[in-house]
């Protein structure tokens, strides 16, 4: 039995000793018993050894005609061996609508399981219930973005372990190398056939791609597959090959398809959030990274929805096509596509139902995975060679390092997502108001880091725009340009006379409840109670 899974009562916070970090962030040494690699710079840890493996299995264990079929996620989770203290993980591409996830974990806390470690690609505010199982000491931590109500519960010191924050190719990474093991995947699929073979674009509960779960599929020791669309063998298009699969689990539901539009997917109407939004389109088109066969990437927040469409315009007026945008697929994107202003999407996670509609049907949509787009511990991945990637946060100082994790009252409320992978575009924009309830955006030194700003090189606000003194090509290219380029304390500086002073720093203890990752899996940061 592993020893997390004997405490059934909240136990004292284990002492941790730390280091300094070449980002000068205090880090523990150990994380929930397991040894760590201290930041070391961007490109300064290389690792070793050879990818992990799951183990090897036999067809002569297998049903003949490949009917892998479980009565309930209840058999599914007993013939895969579940017991305490193993690791779960689940996928969100059904994102606020997922209802696997904690059907899993329920049941798990109704076979009497303790002490599991939590491996989702992502939470949401509707898995909420989970608190309750890290209370009854079901869940002992998680390792995946905590947004919302989960988020706050670390925050306050909740969880008996230390919450693990990574990003979506962090995620992968730690997988492949065999940081994280994975016990049994559970993988919620809109359409699959019993052989477990399974796709996200197609059925009732259609999500679009099911990227974030094929690291999960490649190798875990054991894989559930929970579909609420069971076809004949074969289930075309797949993404999940059915070989990676021990069981398949026939629902009614897996969740709500619509509810993966969660979080913003229109265009902003505040004429600040809008102002924005044209000076990034300005700045790329006067910077020339607007130019034939050029790449970008934006996301599912008003102010990026917002640029793709000031920017659409200009590439129209220029006669300018991209080569591949990126996605978080949404229908302002997929209208690039069948305007034919761009030759592809490459989709990591689908975000609105047009989207869905398009992967299903257009070629030229096509799915990606953490791995193909993020995995920093590959031959290479598709983030560096994107042109300009828009992005948001919470938190940005004045050296341009990046928080998108924490508030500036130090509660933990979002995730990481693909956003530290994406700082590796050939130009990282952050779109961010100046200010948020009446509190700086742009502060001294950030709560928590996320992304360290020698990758960040613009800050975009509605009261300017700043150029990463690094960066001296895109100075120049800016030069002479109508566009308001000011330097980033002298926008920090307003915004302070404006609010009446610099933020209240967080009230945080010396107590870490969480980590966070950089993409190499080494800690760049700690995540501190809230006092």
């Amino acid at each position: 039995m592993n020893a997390l899974a004997e405490q059934e009562a909240p136990a004292a916070p284990p002492a941790h000793e730390f280091v300094v970090n070449a980002a000068a962030r205090r880090v523990p040494t150990v994380v929930n018993g397991e040894p760590q690699v201290p930041y070391a710079g961007v490109g300064g840890y290389l690792p070793s050894g050879r990818k992990h493996g799951p183990p090897i299995r036999s067809c002569a264990s297998y049903p003949a005609n490949g009917d892998k079929r479980a009565a309930s996620l209840r058999a599914a989770l007993e013939k895969c061996g579940l017991r305490d203290g193993m690791t779960i993980s689940t996928h969100h591409h059904l994102r606020d609508g997922d209802v696997i996830a904690v059907e899993t974990l329920r049941t798990a806390a109704a076979m009497g399981v303790r002490g599991l470690r939590w491996f989702p690609s992502a939470s949401f505010p509707s898995q909420r219930e989970v608190i309750g199982l890290i209370e009854q000491g079901v869940v002992h931590h998680i390792e995946g973005s905590m947004n919302g109500p989960l988020g706050e519960l670390t925050s306050r010191g909740g969880m008996r372990g230390l919450g693990v924050l990574r990003s979506h190719g962090g995620r992968w990474q730690a997988v492949q190398d065999g940081e994280v093991h994975i016990d049994i995947a559970v993988i919620a699929a809109p359409t699959a056939d019993p052989f477990g073979t399974a796709d996200g674009s197609h059925g009732p509960s259609a999500c679009g791609s099911l990227g974030f779960a094929l690291a999960d599929a490649t190798y875990a020791d054991h894989v559930i597959v929970v579909t609420d669309h069971l076809v004949p063998f074969p289930c075309i298009p797949w993404q999940i090959q059915g070989n990676n699969v021990d069981c398949v689990v026939v629902v009614d539901s897996i969740g709500d398809p619509k509810k993966i539009v969660s979080g913003t997917t229109e265009i902003t109407k505040s004429p600040d959030r809008l102002l924005i939004s044209e000076y990034i389109a300005r700045f790329v088109r006067d910077a020339g990274i607007m130019k034939h066969g050029f790449s970008f990437q934006a996301g599912s927040g008003g102010i990026s929805l917002a640029f793709v469409q000031y920017l659409k315009e200009m590439m129209k007026a220029a006669g300018v096509k991209a080569r591949f945008v990126r996605g978080g697929s949404t229908k302002y994107l997929v209208e690039l596509l069948e305007e034919g202003l761009t030759d592809y999407i490459l989709d990591g996670q689908t975000f609105d139902l047009a989207g869905v509609a398009s992967i299903a049907s257009n070629p030229r949509h096509v799915a990606s995975s953490p791995f193909t787009s993020y995995n920093y511990h590959g031959k290479g991945n598709i983030a560096s060679l994107i042109d300009v990637t828009i992005l948001g946060a919470t938190e940005v100082d004045v050296n341009f390092n990046g928080n998108v994790v924490t508030h500036s009252d130090g509660l933990l409320l979002h995730g990481i997502g693909g956003w530290q992978n994406c700082l590796f575009a050939g130009c990282t924009v952050l779109a961010v108001p100046s200010f948020r309830d009446r509190i700086p955006v742009i502060v001294d030194s950030v709560t928590t880091l996320c992304g360290p700003g020698e990758l960040i090189d613009v800050v975009v606000t509605e009261r300017g725009i700043a150029i990463n003194p690094r960066r001296t090509d895109l100075i120049e290219a800016t030069r002479g340009s109508a566009l308001p380029i000011r330097p980033i304390r002298e926008i920090q500086s307003e915004v302070e006379a404006l609010i009446g002073g610099k933020p209240q720093q967080p009230r945080l203890t010396d107590t870490p409840v969480a980590v966070v990752k950089w993409v190499d899996g080494t800690l760049i940061d700690t995540v501190w109670q809230v006092g």
